[in-house]
Order: structure tokens, then sequence, then C-alpha cells
């Protein structure tokens, strides 16, 4: 199935999300009653909602996005020309920039989006929040009612899970085990909130993520049996 997918038809991508206020004590008492009931069971009894709230960007409901990244392999080049690029700023531009690029340059059916966990995470979250700010929905993330089996995307954590569906592989230990250059060699997920809302580094923050996007394309390289990209074959714009 892989091999009959053209490489080019493929939009790679990644986000990274932060609380949507930098500490517990900043949102209302309503929103503060809300995060409790929501984390309850995940917080189990040691943990009150405060201390809990550092994970806050995990929910789109308590989370934001701020920064959005993509990769496509360019036909107008050689073939393994890669480029990539990233949307920052307010959330509401980078949710907008994002889909007039699926509308203008990927909105066809044989188009797909791919990411890691993406199914269960990037995808839907982005589609939550576009719809919390009062946005169309791309055709490519209309996915009401649809279960993460359902989406017409690729998921690589659900191509490595080869039927398995009790089965988490980070993107990190997934590209260690495929021989794939470790995109983790600065920040990792857990610091995010804390370089963006402390050292206010969202240079840093797109870079990590370009390099997500990267990884996730390497490793659908080598899903497909095909050499991997070099860096010259790499354009960050």
């Amino acid at each position: 199935m892989l091999q009959r997918l053209s490489i080019h038809n493929i939009l790679f991508l990644d986000i990274e999300t932060v609380p949507q206020q930098e500490d517990f004590k900043d949102l209302d008492k309503i929103d503060q009653e809300l995060f409790a009931q929501k984390t309850q069971y995940q917080r189990r009894d040691d943990k009150t909602p405060e201390e809990f709230y550092d994970r806050a960007g995990i929910w789109a409901e308590f989370g934001k996005i701020i920064c959005i990244s993509v990769g496509y392999f360019s036909e107008k080049t050689s073939n393994s020309s890669f480029r990539v690029r990233s949307f920052t700023g307010e959330e509401r531009d980078i949710l907008m920039d994002f889909s007039a690029l699926l509308e203008e340059h990927f909105s066809r059916r044989d188009h797909l989006l791919c990411a890691h966990n993406g199914k269960e995470f990037d995808f839907p979250y982005i589609a939550r929040r576009l719809v919390i700010h009062g946005l169309p929905l791309p055709v490519k993330l209309n996915l009401f009612g649809k279960k993460p089996w359902e989406i017409p995307h690729l998921d690589t954590m659900e191509l490595w899970k080869f039927g398995d569906y009790k089965h988490f592989t980070s993107i990190k230990l997934l590209t260690r085990v495929l021989g794939v250059p470790s995109p983790k060699d600065d920040i990792d997920g857990s610091q995010v909130r804390d370089v963006f809302y402390k050292e206010n580094d969202i240079s840093r923050i797109a870079t990590y993520c370009e390099k997500d996007v990267i990884a996730v394309a390497q490793v659908l390289l080598r899903m497909r049996n095909e050499p991997l990209l070099k860096d010259s074959d790499i354009v960050i714009k």
C-alpha cells in the first residue's frame, strides 16, 4: 500500500501546544473547576489540579497551538527535495494560515496528511481549535464522527502497530530502531511550555517542531524501503 502512494501527495506535519495560561491560578474559577473534573482520572490522588496544570496543553479545551510545522517532497526540483516551513504567532493566525495551505495545495482526494500519532492527537487537536475559534474546517480536517482508524490519513505510529492497537511507540524510539537520525537533540515535549512562557523563544520551538516533521518523513521513507533524506535534500523556509 505505502509503495503505491505518491510521496509528493503527502503533507507531513507536527504541532506544538502549551496550556492556554501560564499558570493554573491565571484561570478563572469555572475553568479551574472544569480542569479539575477533566483530569480527575489522570491525576490520581497525590496530584492537585494546580500541580497537574503543566500538562494542560495536551487537551484542546485547555491548551493552544503555538506552532504547526509542515514538510513536503517537491516535484519542481529533484525527487528527494524536502521543503519545510513553520507557522507561528497568534493561534488564530496559525490556524488560518495552515488552513489556507491545505485548501490551496492539499485539498485533492489523493492528498494525505501524515503525522506521528496524528490520528489521536494532531489532526483532532487542530480541528477542535479551529471550531473553538469559529473558523471553517478545511476539507482534509472535516473528520466529524470518524474513529481514528476511519480517518483517511497516514499515522506513522499506527503504521508501526501493524494492527496491534495496544502498542504505543514514541517518535524518538521509532527513529532509533529504524536507524533514522533522532530529532530529539535539544528540547523535548515536557520543556516546550517553559521555553514558550519563561524563555519566550518560539524560534527554538519551531526548530524542534521542524525536526519532528523531518523525522516523520524519514520514518515513512524507511517503511517504504527507500533511501533516507540527506541534509542537502532538506530546505527550511
